[in-house]
């Protein structure tokens, strides 16, 4: 039996705002918008290439975690320098390249699966983008 994660809630205060950030930003495909009553909105959003979807909701009912309160989401890119010179054109604060070494970060990329680069979304919802191993 497959156990495939393929929905994550992201916790915000603005759908509108976030919608904004994570596609036009972050360049994720808007897989619905829809509005549950007069109160409750729910996007889906998937990053290219991705199997998971995010979910942003505001109004009852739809999460109990606080906006900006999710850490440590993380996205693999085939091309770290690439995906955050994309980032920096679309306007998305990210940080440097960094790598783990003797327990803490520093500049730089590292080797296999050790090269990160860190931002958050507008509520502070913190993510990494993470390069794997070049294929081939």
């Amino acid at each position: 039996m497959d156990w495939k994660l393929e929905l994550v809630p992201v916790p915000v205060s603005d759908v509108e705002r976030a919608k904004r950030f994570y596609s036009e930003q972050m360049g994720f495909a808007v897989d619905h918008d829809m509005c549950v009553g007069d109160e409750v909105r729910i996007v889906q959003l998937t990053p290219p290439g991705s199997g998971c979807s995010i979910v942003l909701g505001a109004g009852d009912g739809v999460t109990p975690v606080v906006p900006g309160s999710v850490q440590g989401l993380q996205l693999v890119v085939s091309d770290i320098a690439a995906a955050r010179a994309q980032l920096i054109e679309r306007g998305v604060s990210a940080g440097p390249v960094q790598h783990i070494e003797d327990g803490a970060m520093a500049d730089g990329p590292g080797g296999a699966w050790n090269s990160f680069v860190y931002f958050s979304d507008p509520d502070g919802n913190g993510w990494a983008l993470q390069e794997r191993p070049r294929l081939g």
